[in-house]
């Protein structure tokens, strides 16, 4: 067989739809997909949507059929999901809620052979746009990536429900989001392949970068905004960036070292407690200190996520710099085989990781005490 010709390449949902109340057009935008959907959300947050997803539905003359989300994105979960479609005879699955209903509904909706929708009620990861889902063992650790020949035919995000959601959600979105150019300019570094399947494009590289900018504009007013349950300008563009920019940018523009390092730690039990974001903001603090980053850089963005409510210390995530032995395991994962520590451009061993982790505990404490902020204190006890 020969060697596939390299190229360049950027993948995206076929529509991104974005505003407040949204939802109340979820039913006609689903009739340009299919004529028999079958709803995923749990019981919270289907509370939360019933009454407008059934207008919306019936306003469209959809039926409403829905079938209950239970956690985490496993195989279990997935195989239930790909029973219920085929008992719907459903020929397009709506997943509502957070990233790990979506990714499920994801991993379903192309074993089973249909189309899929994300819906996501928060804006806490970029899952809801890619060609991917992450996949979880049943004890909460990372066991694989999935990966589908396409991107959700529809994703629609109300910025109501995201701002009447905990403002964590929108602050874990955050840490999340902020690693796409990190880890996009490590991977163009390297030239290494995507998640896309190929190099990156210009294009991608100028959405990740867009992504970190409205970021570091809109983050902080966003999350007072959101405090309140209000929807704002501010609101609006962090969203954007959270989900869609930020789901663009990371699948068409490389991940690396800092995903890496969350998909390690999650075979620590300390840091089960904490959201997808709060650990990809470790990683992130940790690949920059990797890569030697200008101590300006890992200043600012110390202060920046400290400001905004993220965590950039061990202690923060239930961990000590004394740990060695967990940390080692954690090391370990980020840089098995086939992990997007790969994409760094330059070789990063385990006993590299664990240095780097141990040294951002006294890094981001004695920054924080220079810039007046407060110590660090563990996350999951708030």
């Amino acid at each position: 067989m020969s060697t596939p010709v390299p190229v360049r390449t950027v993948i995206s949902p076929g529509r991104y739809v974005q505003g407040k109340d949204a939802i109340t057009r979820l039913g006609e935008f689903t009739t340009e997909i299919g004529s028999a959907p079958l709803v995923v959300a749990d019981d919270i947050v289907w509370e939360l949507v019933k009454d407008k997803v059934t207008a919306s539905f019936a306003s469209a003359g959809l039926e409403v059929r829905r079938e209950t989300s239970r956690g985490l994105a496993t195989k279990v979960e997935v195989d239930r999901l790909v029973e219920a479609i085929k008992e719907a005879k459903a020929d397009v699955v709506i997943g509502i809620g957070g990233g790990s209903a979506i990714d499920a509904v994801k991993s379903a909706g192309y074993l089973a052979g249909i189309r899929w929708v994300s819906t996501p009620t928060v804006a806490s990861t970029d899952a809801p746009t890619s060609a991917l889902s992450v996949i979880y063992t049943e004890d909460g650790a990372f066991e694989e990536y999935r990966f589908f020949p396409r991107n959700p035919d529809l994703v629609l995000v109300d910025t109501q429900l995201v701002a009447n959601a905990p403002v964590r959600f929108l602050v874990a979105g955050v840490g999340d989001a902020l690693a796409t150019w990190l880890e996009a300019r490590a991977t163009q570094r390297a030239h290494a392949t995507t998640m896309a399947g190929g190099q990156q494009t210009e294009t991608a590289a100028a959405l990740a970068r867009l992504s970190w900018d409205l970021i570091w504009e809109n983050a902080l007013p966003a999350i007072s905004a959101v405090r309140d349950h209000l929807v704002t300008p501010a609101v609006e563009k962090l969203v954007e960036a959270n989900t869609l920019l930020s789901g663009l940018g990371f699948e068409s523009g490389g991940l690396a070292a800092a995903h890496a390092i969350h998909n390690g730690l999650t075979a620590a039990p300390q840091t089960h407690g904490l959201t997808h974001g709060q650990k990809v903001n470790i990683g992130s603090i940790t690949q920059l200190v990797l890569e030697g980053a200008p101590t300006q850089e890992i200043r600012d963005f110390i202060i920046f996520t400290t400001r905004v409510g993220l965590p950039n210390t061990l202690t923060e995530i239930g961990l000590k710099v004394s740990d060695v032995a967990d940390l080692q395991r954690v090391a370990e994962a980020a840089t098995a085989e086939g992990e997007t520590m790969s994409n760094m451009p330059f070789p990063v061993t385990a006993a590299d990781v664990v240095d780097a982790l141990r040294s951002i505990e006294g890094l981001s404490r004695q920054v924080r005490a220079d810039a007046g902020l407060p110590e660090p204190e563990f996350y999951t006890a708030h």
